[in-house]
């Protein structure tokens, strides 16, 4: 049975390594970042709700005269 030749996977990982690196470089690089991230500014604008034109009360049952 003849015996496994290791002596070539240095240049076989060392080159896949390399290969992966710089296949993953460019893939980085066709990404495109903003040059100056800007803030937004945040605007409330008031809403007219209908309820709150009008003057309501609640009642709470434990507010209500005793009988």
């Amino acid at each position: 049975m003849p015996q496994l030749d290791t002596s070539t996977w240095f240049i076989t990982v060392l080159s896949a390594t390399i290969t992966l690196f710089i296949l993953m470089q460019l893939k980085i690089s066709l990404y495109i970042f903003p040059q100056t991230p800007s803030i937004k500014s945040m605007k409330h604008t008031k809403t007219n709700n209908p309820w709150e034109s009008k003057w309501t009360k609640i009642y709470s049952p434990l507010s209500l005269p005793q009988q």
